[in-house]
């Protein structure tokens, strides 16, 4: 299979296309590639531990409550759109899971400058990529656009900076002896300050700007999708829902006590991968099954969203069926048939993460609420850096009574 030999070695991103966040992310752990790569994924890899999870779950389903309470107060206004709502939390969640940094990221007036800068930076880059014209660096830093964009990242690597200098100062001030400040869990930016390799070297302030950058970029705007177009496929599919919905009051702290729900995500996931394609910068020749052959130098795509609806892959390819990732039936095919977070050594490093954030918000809103198609709004998917849509995904969203959750 194409996309196995691709995603099975760790041959790193194409230049062109990642090219278009590198001065956002810099050289963290998405966009780096050779030994830092492999140094700097094992040094991020604790980061993402069952443990650590397990505090940021507390995280999520405040940010999530705090979504309900909002979609309270608007349910009945008409239909929603799922995008902008869902990013703001998510991105609230990361705030809090990166820095401990709690900034109101979800409420209406909200003007807080390294927020606006992200979101306004996730916004102008998706916008980028689908205007071939502004793909020259020479010509797009002349354009509106690109001095906004060039503006945003200014806030970004500022913020960024001051809170890791400041963070790095207090942990020397509690070394020696002084007042600890005492944080309800260890965040991601307290992982990057500890990290350490074999050597005892730990990583500069550049790297753990790069890699913060990149956690924000990867963890807000991707889950933000998984999780819009699964209420989308949810509430185009009924049935599926309801069955969620009947699961649902029997959670207690165990994700895995919600297996539906858990198939459906997935499920969703094959139909609208957030990320639709990803591509490699060939180092090294790779023979494919069929006698074709990738040379170094070459630059070659995998087409996600083609895989995952691939009639010769999956039955039915566009009808939900979220029975297809039953144990029994997940057994009968590649590994490599599936892959939303990518796959092989360089798949995404915080798929758990992102698991079990759409699993606790998804599990909350859909307890307190029923979500039906905007037939008046139909979407139009662009498939650009992440799986959106063009104008918005508007859903109707209605209270229903259930039992009590907790």
């Amino acid at each position: 299979m194409t996309v196995k030999a691709i995603l099975s070695s760790a041959e790193p991103k194409d230049e062109w296309t990642y090219g278009f966040i590198k001065p956002w992310l810099g050289d963290g752990l998405l966009l780096s590639r050779g030994p830092k790569w492999v140094r700097n994924r094992k040094l991020l890899t604790p980061g993402f531990h069952f443990e650590i999870l397990k505090q940021y779950a507390k995280v999520f389903k405040e940010c999530a409550e705090e979504l309900v309470e909002k979609w309270s107060r608007q349910c009945n206004e008409g239909s929603l759109e799922m995008f902008h709502h869902v990013s703001l939390m998510t991105l609230d969640s990361l705030m809090k899971c990166t820095f401990s940094l709690d900034v109101g990221c979800q409420t209406v007036k909200n003007s807080h400058p390294y927020i606006n800068a992200v979101y306004y930076s996730v916004f102008l880059t998706i916008q980028r990529f689908t205007k071939p014209l502004h793909h020259s660096d020479l010509i797009y830093k002349y354009t509106s656009s690109g001095r906004n964009y060039f503006r945003a990242l200014h806030i970004l690597h500022s913020q960024s900076s001051a809170v890791i200098e400041s963070r790095r100062k207090a942990l020397e001030i509690e070394k020696a002896g002084g007042l600890i400040q005492k944080r309800k869990y260890i965040d991601f930016l307290d992982i990057l300050l500890s990290a350490k390799d074999e050597d005892g070297d730990g990583l500069t302030d550049q790297e753990i700007r790069d890699e913060v950058d990149t956690f924000m970029f990867e963890g807000h705007d991707t889950t933000a999708s998984a999780i819009s177009w699964c209420l989308y496929n949810l509430a185009k599919n009924s049935e599926h829902q309801k069955k969620c919905q009947e699961e649902i009051p029997i959670f207690q702290d165990d994700l895995n006590s919600i297996p539906y729900l858990t198939l459906c995500i997935k499920e969703s996931l094959r139909i609208s991968p957030p990320v639709p394609v990803i591509s490699r910068k060939i180092t090294k020749r790779i023979d494919l099954p069929d006698g074709r052959t990738f040379l170094p130098g070459m630059t070659v795509s995998a087409n996600i969203y083609a895989l995952h609806h691939n009639k010769h892959v999956w039955d039915d390819p566009e009808t939900f069926d979220p029975s297809r990732f039953l144990a029994e039936n997940v057994q009968q095919r590649s590994p490599y048939a599936f892959v939303p977070f990518s796959a092989g050594p360089r798949n995404c490093i915080g798929q758990n993460f992102a698991m079990s954030e759409m699993k606790i918000t998804l599990m909350l809103v859909m307890h307190h609420f029923e979500f039906s198609i905007d037939e008046s709004k139909p979407p139009n998917p662009m498939f650009a850096l992440i799986y959106r849509t063009e104008g918005g995904l508007y859903l109707h969203v209605k209270k229903r009574q259930p039992a009590t959750l907790f």
